[in-house]
């Protein structure tokens, strides 16, 4: 039976300690090659590392459906990288069960491997290493509720989609109620904790965006916070959209943000992000 063990991804630091790069490792720990170029395109548009990260661990996978149905990826066809959602929804498809199967990967998860899949044939084609395996087509779409601007114009463009996709089911995944947020800061044992899940409870800032504050960002007499994307953050962490903009809060976020900084936060510490271990 196939062993989908020896693959990896490896976290790695480049000589400078600052910029981190994701590998993707064969069964003999050897660099992938083909992912590794595509990583590096990625980098090099300015993905965030946990974007390159989740591509990489996509493009794992990938591989492993290519060493266990013993295909290369420079000749797959359309029919051959349907079968990938299948073994992403079964990937012991080898063994029979008398009993109904529920899918080891959701609708949503299959759909963003096919995409990164597809993302990575793109750009192998456009670099001349393949001939392409046309996994979009253009078509004009009807029927759609939204109209954007200048739609009198733009409404006979055709538009580019992707050919392999699965229905998503239209769910809710919910919100926290303010007494379960209440719950969540009581558990806490840091002010730096308390802090944090107010922060992103009342402003609903990315994770990546509340890492990456600095305390000039914290504009207490205006009440404001400001989100700016950087890339020299000492955590990696990076804001997803790239655009800067100006958050409001309350006085209580930022009493909460206050005793923090007195209380907590280390004195000896040289650290611009307002979320620094303590």
């Amino acid at each position: 039976m196939f062993n989908q063990k020896g693959m990896k991804v490896q976290k790695g630091v480049l000589l400078d300690g600052e910029n981190l790069v994701w590998m993707v490792l064969d069964n003999d720990y050897l660099v992938i090659e083909p992912i590794q170029k595509y990583l590096h395109y990625l980098d090099s548009l300015g993905r965030s590392p946990n974007t390159i990260q989740t591509y990489a661990y996509n493009l794992k996978l990938f591989w492993e459906f290519l060493d266990y149905s013993k295909l290369n990826w420079r000749l797959l066809n359309m029919e051959e990288l349907s079968n990938f959602i299948y073994w992403l929804r079964n990937p012991n498809c080898d063994v029979l069960s008398i009993k109904p199967q529920v899918s080891k990967r959701c609708e949503k998860t299959i759909n963003h491997c096919l995409t990164t899949v597809c993302g990575f044939y793109e750009f192998q084609e456009r670099i001349g290493a393949i001939k392409g395996i046309n996994a979009y087509r253009y078509q004009i779409q009807f029927g759609s509720k939204y109209k954007p601007f200048l739609h009198h114009i733009s409404k006979g463009k055709r538009i580019k989609t992707r050919l392999l996709k699965i229905k998503e089911p239209k769910t809710f995944p919910g919100c926290l109620t303010p007494e379960q947020v209440n719950t969540l800061v009581t558990a806490c044992n840091k002010l730096r904790d308390k802090f944090l899940i107010r922060l992103l409870y009342e402003t609903g800032l990315r994770i990546g965006e509340a890492l990456g504050l600095r305390h000039e960002d914290m504009v207490t007499g205006m009440l404001e916070i400001n989100v700016v994307p950087r890339l020299d953050n000492i955590n990696h962490v990076r804001a997803k959209s790239g655009v800067e903009r100006k958050v409001h809060v309350s006085k209580e976020l930022m009493r909460w943000y206050s005793a923090y900084l007195i209380d907590e936060y280390p004195e000896d510490i040289d650290c611009p992000n307002r979320f620094c271990s303590n």
